[in-house]
């Protein structure tokens, strides 16, 4: 880099305090909007889109097709990741989280205005597939942006606390939409909920239009972008070369070890906030409200965990504590799902309460982590690729793959190993990329 450049990265990397909070706040928001609008999709494809727009023979179809669509979401997170990525490496991080906001503000109100089946026929459910492709593609988009945002103001020592708060977007997220649902289902008789109460949801995912505007407009780009700006330029200028290539020449070896690493989490993430709630609903009879506040409060503890989870990160090592949530989730995989098989809302709020920890000790370094894994110049083309896969392989196929399972075997063990085999997968993983990589 020339000195003509040197001044601006010098001033940038630090930055002040009430700036840094300012930032990570401002990221903090972007993953709880997008993630609120994204996990309404699948609480409302687990209680009523399966009957609205797959109309069929048996309950468990219309399920099905209802959570399959739910999974196409997660196979458009990867497109979003890699187009947001190779962009926000060479244009910067924050006008791809402003267009990710965008998108998913347009496509969440979009579902909740979208006519059912029996009113426009088969362009309802060919239209709520598009809808539920863009919010895919906007959060895929998202998650690189928001933690790139948040750890790169980082100071020194504090990557991981600073990455968590972009981790709690997801309690935040389940938190407002299990909230609002309840409302909804509060408020309305169960033929209003199933005609227009479902729908009010979605269509408050609207504002999250105001929060694309705000960042536009008041955050800045973060200053390990800036620093590695002009050095990609020259290195493009001389090699003819780009992140995304790079990435794919050089490092997906590490990229998809990252994915193996975390499909699990994503993966048990789902199955409690979709999979659980259709399958104590559907087939052990609880009622619909009882256990939606049951995963609203076990949410609300990840709160907590997620950040201390982070925050012990930085001093003993991500690895370290990532393994032990992987290890944890191996271990309660068995008795999660016998304990909700006795059709007990205590019991379910048990084994739902020590599987969110496990998932916790997992997610609260996870932002930091990837982070780590790659230089500035790829850093969101390579982060958002690793946990797009995981998601796709893990998140997106998990309740469809529970509902299939349930099926076809009769037993929830069958979920249990389900799990089983994606923590083995993901704590070689681990292994592998503490060997590899210069991660703590």
């Amino acid at each position: 880099m020339d000195t003509a450049h040197s001044p601006r990265p010098q001033q940038s990397t630090t930055p002040a305090t009430r700036h840094r909070r300012k930032v990570a706040t401002a990221a903090a928001l972007a993953s709880a909007v997008e993630w609120y609008d994204y996990f309404v999709f699948g609480i409302a494809a687990a209680l009523v889109l399966g009957d609205l727009y797959f109309p069929a023979g048996s309950p468990s179809a219309g399920v099905l097709a209802a959570f399959a669509t739910f999974a196409v979401g997660f196979l458009a997170r990867p497109v979003g990741g890699v187009i947001a990525g190779h962009l926000g490496d060479k244009r910067g991080r924050k006008p791809m989280l402003v267009v990710a906001l965008t998108l998913m503000g347009l496509a969440t109100t979009g579902i909740g205005l979208l006519p059912t089946y029996e009113t426009i026929g088969i362009a309802a459910p060919v239209l709520l597939v598009l809808l539920r492709v863009a919010q895919g593609v906007a959060v895929g988009a998202q998650w690189g942006g928001a933690m790139l945002l948040a750890t790169e103001y980082a100071p020194e020592g504090k990557r991981g606390v600073y990455g968590s708060v972009v981790q709690l977007g997801v309690p935040i997220g389940v938190v407002s939409a299990n909230t609002v649902f309840l409302v909804a289902g509060a408020a309305t008789s169960e033929t209003a909920f199933t005609a227009w109460g479902w729908r009010v949801p979605f269509l408050i995912g609207l504002f999250v239009l105001g929060l694309a505007w705000y960042i536009h407009r008041r955050v800045e780009e973060t200053p390990e972008f800036r620093a590695a700006e002009q050095a990609l330029v020259e290195k493009e200028r001389e090699e003819k070369s780009s992140p995304l290539r790079t990435i794919l020449r050089d490092h997906l070896g590490t990229v998809l070890l990252a994915g193996g690493s975390f499909a699990v989490n994503t993966a048990t993430f789902y199955i409690l906030i979709t999979g659980v709630l259709d399958y104590t609903t559907r087939e052990l009879g609880m009622r619909r409200g009882p256990v939606l506040a049951v995963s609203l409060c076990v949410s609300l503890t990840q709160l907590v965990l997620i950040p201390a989870a982070a925050a012990l990160s930085d001093r003993v090592g991500r690895i370290r504590v990532y393994a032990l949530g992987a290890a944890g989730i191996a271990l309660w995989a068995v008795p999660l799902f016998l304990l909700i098989d006795t059709g007990s809302l205590l019991w379910l709020a048990v084994g739902t309460f020590v599987a969110s920890c496990f998932l916790s000790i997992m997610y609260g370094p996870q932002a930091a982590l990837f982070a780590e894994l790659f230089t500035p110049e790829m850093r969101y083309t390579g982060a958002s690729l690793g946990y797009q896969i995981a998601a796709v392989f893990g998140g997106g196929l998990a309740p469809f793959v529970m509902v299939l399972l349930l099926e076809a075997t009769g037993t929830s063990m069958a979920v249990s190993a389900y799990i089983v085999g994606l923590a083995v997968v993901a704590l070689v993983s681990i292994k592998v990329l503490a060997g590899r990589s210069p991660v703590r």
